[in-house]
């Protein structure tokens, strides 16, 4: 499935292919408080149709991840990282998808408060 999504703005935009019927619901401490409901594809099925510019980025604790937002509206539409065989990921936050109907997705419940 092909995929549009972005910040609330448009300052950071993006296209994606994968499937999108499940989602990852995290309680970190910083998803908790996004509200992220995430979807993960390799980097490779993932363009940004903005300028890489517009993204602001924040880490925390390991420094693995980078989670994108924008500076503008606040919204974080997706993070990327590598997995620890190499491959790299984009986790992209379904929530920025308007074409996503998130009442039929199945989401699982993930434990990132205990890593």
């Amino acid at each position: 499935m092909h995929i549009s999504g972005s910040c609330h703005c448009g300052e950071i935009a993006f296209e994606a292919e994968g499937e999108f019927d499940k989602a990852l619901e995290c309680n970190c401490s910083l998803c908790r408080r996004k509200g992220s409901l995430l979807a993960f594809v390799p980097r490779s099925q993932f363009e940004l149709t903005t300028a890489r510019e517009n993204l602001s980025t924040y880490q925390f604790n390991k420094h693995v991840i980078a989670h994108y937002f924008c500076a503008n509206c606040g919204i974080a539409p997706f993070s990327e990282a590598t997995m620890p065989d190499g491959t790299e990921m984009t986790a992209i936050n379904l929530r920025c998808v308007p074409e996503i109907d998130l009442r039929a997705l199945t989401i699982t419940q993930y434990d990132g408060a205990s890593h």
